[in-house]
């Protein structure tokens, strides 16, 4: 069950078990450091699809049924799963499982999707026996053509810029079973500081990370230290940098413990990947390829997965909107 510590924050009586995961990269992710944690690392960009919609639904989809097999069940064990993706309607997520045959909750929190996914099933678990899925996704050319510029126009990318990672990542949820465990969840509110530059999306969601993060150490008595690594989205060099300095203003030091998976992703110098990588797939992927397995086999023992999204529109933007953004925060734990 589930115990309310905070306006944000709950806490498991029980904890949810992460009983499977599964991630799924392009090429260029597979070639950067991280490449070697992925479950899949595919050559073709395109999936053996016509179209950069139908790899980004063939990738989500293949990575959704890999974790569900890894975790020895089938698709009708699963009681519900938590899904979406970055492009208008979640196009790639109804497409991608529409074969699929589980009940469907489409969700959107643009690259916090993972955590809002994961914060759903978690909860779900916890109030009733039974197995459900998160998974999200990301294309590096669908969403360029959606929130930014053709990739045939040849645009040039500014220094913030972060690439859009072709990634995906799937969970499955159980309310019963071993480590990695859920111990609680802090659902993100929407903050704006008035950042109208699409090609700066750390800037825009590094405010909204800090809140997250603050509100739960505050809600729960934690400090840093009590944290083997405190992980954010997908902020790049740029958010991280701010995202350290705003926790400082509030006299809370995460230097030591702060990675993020836009950073991560990539070897940003020799990649040529401006400030790092973001997208859906990035946090998801990371999470499910890099940390998780830490995690269960006891590496790691604490660890905050705060995944951070920016609640951008095409339309809002070319009418002098600014970007919000939004962060939710999961508590995992090998104990």
């Amino acid at each position: 069950m589930l115990k309310k510590i905070g306006r944000n924050t709950f806490e498991f009586d029980n904890m949810p078990s992460i009983i499977s995961y599964s991630s799924t990269v392009g090429k260029k992710e597979g070639e950067g450091p991280l490449g070697g944690c992925f479950d899949v690392v595919e050559e073709d960009s395109h999936f053996g699809k016509e179209t950069w919609e139908q790899a980004e639904s063939e990738m989500l989809m293949e990575t959704v049924e890999h974790a569900i097999k890894k975790a020895g069940l089938k698709t009708q064990d699963i009681n519900c799963i938590f899904s979406g993706d970055l492009i208008n309607q979640c196009l790639s997520t109804s497409y991608g499982l529409r074969s699929l045959d589980i009940p469907f909750l489409g969700i959107y929190g643009a690259c916090s999707t993972m955590a809002e996914g994961l914060l759903l099933a978690s909860c779900f678990a916890a109030s009733s026996e039974g197995k459900y899925a998160a998974a999200t996704s990301s294309h590096f050319s669908t969403a360029e053509r959606q929130f930014r510029l053709p990739l045939s126009y040849g645009g040039q990318r500014t220094p913030s810029a972060q690439w859009t990672c072709t990634a995906s990542g799937s969970v499955v949820v159980s309310s019963k079973g071993t480590a990695p465990f859920v111990r609680a969840v802090s659902v993100g509110k929407i903050v704006d500081l008035g950042i109208t530059d699409a090609n700066n999306m750390g800037a825009a969601m590094a405010p909204a990370a800090a809140s997250t993060i603050k509100t739960y150490l505050e809600d729960t008595g934690y400090s840093p230290s009590d944290f083997d690594c405190i992980v954010t989205g997908d902020l790049g060099l740029v958010g991280s940098r701010l995202l350290l300095e705003l926790m400082e203003k509030d006299n809370i030091d995460i230097s030591k413990q702060h990675m993020d998976c836009g950073v991560m992703m990539f070897d940003i110098e020799a990649q040529d990947m401006h400030a790092g990588g973001s997208g859906c797939g990035c946090s998801a992927s990371v999470l499910c390829g890099y940390f998780l397995p830490k995690i269960k086999s006891g590496e790691i023992n604490n660890m905050i997965f705060a995944a951070t999204g920016a609640l951008i529109s095409p339309a809002a933007s070319q009418q002098g909107e600014s970007i919000p953004s939004v962060s939710h925060l999961i508590h995992i734990t090998h104990q």
